[in-house]
This record gives structure tokens, C-alpha cells and sequence, in this order.
């Protein structure tokens, strides 16, 4: 009796056998493709112009040996601290141990759960029904439990790490070459795929605000880093259909319908080592599957817009909130982005800092200390920006 998923008669065996040839043939093309390497600039300190174009050829980019082993070492640890305080269910306040379960100060609780190896979103009008078709779901094992925490929202108030991470001056290098300088944050989340457990994320685009737009065009919703805190395989890493972000909003049913499952044609995994970023524009198809590996996921969520395309712009969020995104709206949020830098310095001095022009006359305001902690950073993410 499958007591967690009851409506799903595939094991976790066959979903992973189901795969073997998909994954085989994705795997071929992403390595034909390449598009990965080190964060490399210029003689003049510019992000190397190959990167930009095989960025805006294919949608994605993978930076190699971003995170070095020992950073690596500190965000698992925060991502563990996060996870041991983690409620036992979603409608708990206690955590496995019977203690207050961590997150409660945050107006916004950070954990999100889902059924193991299941489909939350797919063929739902959740997420304003961006995720439009379902995934193939699986049986877990009979000693799963029935919830597994899927993601943490805020990663900068909940893991000091994490805002250190924040500030990586070569990636803020990397926004501010593809969108300019004055880049606006987006939001901050963690992506987990337990082994065995991971629930799938539906194929979708990210964007809801632009498509129609008469100035609009292939960055016109940002993008994402994100980094692997563990090997990312094909098993249980994002898919991406390449090239995609160039044909406006696509109609993923019907890729499903021609394909003939959730295996849509001409996807690559994007394969990283542990330590290594991605970027991947927002209007890319993307997706992942039930993690029926033995491997676990752990990804550092990052998203950057440029300033244009958010300026007055007045969105409802996916939670159903309206906002309006006005100057002060903007640089509240975007004083998130001195913050890391400074925590980043702090934490490794020898390292040259990056510098953000849009608050630039406001270094000393924006310190990482406990006065920021509490009046900045805590429910930062009440004034994330969406489009």
C-alpha cells in the first residue's frame, strides 16, 4: 500500500529505469555543448566575452571552482543546522527532537515541504500556474517519511554563510556584465533533492511580467545562480531545453504531448561538481525529476533583474500579494547586496571586494553587524521582487 503518494503505481526502481536512456542521450549533449568553465575576465577586468556569448546563445553557463573547500564546508553546515531545526511536518512548530522548531522569529516561515518523489506543482494553477503539465511521480521507499522538506526561503536571514556567498565578487561581476550595473536583487532560496525522497519541479519558464512587452527581449527577467553544495548529476539535477529563453512563452503541454512523457526532447542535465555555479536565464525551460538517486541535491538559489525591468513596476506576487516597486522599494531590498559584500570581507580580507554602484555613498550603513542583522537582514525577504 502506497500510503504517501496513494495515486502513483511506479516504483522508484522503474521511474530511475525509465530514465536510463534519457539521461544517456541528455548527458551526450551536454557535454557537446560544453558552455562551462571558470569565471575568466579581461585584460580590463570585463567578464571574458565568450562567456557572454555562449550565455546568451544557449541561456545557461556553468562556472567551475566558484566555491572553494572550504566555504563549501561552511555552507553544508548551515544547511544541516537549518535542517536538524526543521518542523517535523508542515503544520508543526516543534522539530524531530521536540524543541521550538527554528525559522519561528521570520514573518514568513522559511521551510516548504512536499510528499516524497511527488509532483506539487505540475497541471496546478499554484505558482500562477507557470507549471503546467505534471511530472512523473514515483513510490518512495516504505520507510519514507510522508513529508520531506523541499525548500528554505531567505537563505540570507538563516545562514550566515549564505550572505557571505552573497557577496562573491566574481559572481556579482557576472551580474553586473550581463545586467548592468544597477542589477536588483530577486530572491534567495535553497533547492533540496533528498535521495530517494526529492519531489520533482515541474518544466516551466520563470518570468510572468514581460512577455508581452513591446521592449521585450531575451534577459528581459534575469536570472539565477546556482550553486551545488554537493555533485550534481543527471539524476537529480536541473534540466534545461537550451536556446529556449529566445522563444518567448512556449507551450510546455504540448512539448510533453509530442514527446510522450515528462522527458522533453532536445534536454540537457546541467552536471556540476560540488563547489561549481550556474546561471540560468529565467525565461529557459527548466525542470527536474523525482530524485529516485542515490545522491543528494543541494543548490544555492541567487536571482538577479536588471533595474529597468522592475522600476514602478507594480506585480502581484506568487503569494498574492501587490507591490509596487519603487525607489525606496528597490534600495531596501537591494541593500541586501552591500551587506554580503561586507560580511564576505569580513570573512575573507585578503580577498578584493566587489563594488556596487548604485550604493556606493552607502558603505557604512550597509556594515554587516548585529545592528543590520536585526533591522535590515531579518525579513528581507518581504521586499523580494518578482516579474
Amino acid at each position: 500500500m502506497n500510503d504517501i503518494n496513494p495515486h502513483v503505481t511506479v516504483s522508484a526502481d522503474e521511474h530511475a529505469r525509465a530514465m536510463a536512456d534519457y539521461i544517456a542521450e541528455g548527458t551526450r549533449r551536454a557535454y557537446e555543448i560544453g558552455n562551462r568553465g571558470p569565471i575568466r575576465r579581461d585584460a580590463n577586468g570585463r567578464l571574458d566575452q565568450s562567456i557572454l556569448d555562449a550565455y546568451s546563445e544557449h541561456g545557461f553557463y556553468v562556472f567551475e571552482g566558484v566555491v572553494s573547500d572550504e566555504e563549501l564546508k561552511e555552507l553544508r553546515s548551515d544547511v544541516e543546522h537549518m535542517l536538524s531545526g526543521a518542523p517535523i511536518d508542515p503544520k508543526s512548530d516543534v522539530d524531530a527532537q521536540g524543541r521550538p522548531a527554528m525559522g519561528q522569529e521570520f514573518t514568513r516561515p522559511p521551510y516548504r515541504y512536499a510528499r516524497p518523489l511527488s509532483d506539487p506543482l505540475g497541471g496546478t494553477d499554484k505558482n500562477k500556474g507557470r507549471h503546467p503539465a505534471a511530472m512523473h511521480e514515483a513510490i518512495p521507499a516504505k520507510d519514507a517519511p510522508k513529508w520531506t522538506v523541499q525548500n528554505l526561503h531567505g537563505n540570507l536571514q538563516l545562514m550566515d554563510s549564505t550572505l557571505c556567498l552573497y557577496g562573491h565578487p566574481g559572481l556579482l561581476a557576472v551580474a553586473e556584465a550581463v545586467l548592468g550595473a544597477d542589477f536588483v536583487p530577486y530572491n534567495e532560496v535553497t533547492f533540496i533533492k533528498e535521495p530517494g525522497l526529492g519531489p520533482s519541479v515541474a518544466w516551466h519558464q520563470d518570468g510572468t511580467t514581460h512577455w508581452d512587452s513591446e521592449d521585450w527581449d531575451h534577459g528581459a527577467h534575469g536570472f539565477n545562480f546556482m550553486t551545488q553544495l554537493y555533485p550534481s548529476t543527471a539524476a537529480n539535477c536541473v534540466w534545461i531545453l537550451p536556446g529556449s529563453h529566445k522563444l518567448g512563452k512556449v507551450d510546455i503541454r504540448q512539448m510533453m504531448k509530442e514527446a510522450g512523457s515528462d522527458r522533453i526532447e532536445g534536454a540537457i542535465p546541467l552536471l556540476c561538481e560540488a563547489g561549481d555555479t550556474f546561471m540560468l536565464n529565467r525565461q529557459v525551460v527548466h525542470g527536474s525529476f523525482a530524485n529516485t538517486s542515490k545522491e543528494r541535491r543541494v543548490t544555492l538559489n541567487a536571482g538577479f533583474f536588471p533595474r529597468h525591468r522592475v522600476q514602478d513596476m507594480t506585480v502581484e506576487h506568487l503569494d498574492g500579494r501587490v507591490v509596487t516597486f519603487d525607489d525606496d522599494h528597490i534600495r531596501e531590498r537591494s541593500r541586501m547586496i552591500p551587506i554580503g559584500i561586507d560580511a564576505r570581507r569580513q570573512r575573507f580580507p585578503d580577498e578584493a571586494s566587489y563594488h556596487y554602484a548604485p550604493l556606493a555613498g552607502e558603505v557604512e550603513a550597509n556594515r554587516w553587524n548585529e545592528e543590520t542583522r536585526l533591522n535590515v537582514v531579518k525579513n528581507y525577504n518581504l521586499r523580494d521582487m518578482y516579474i
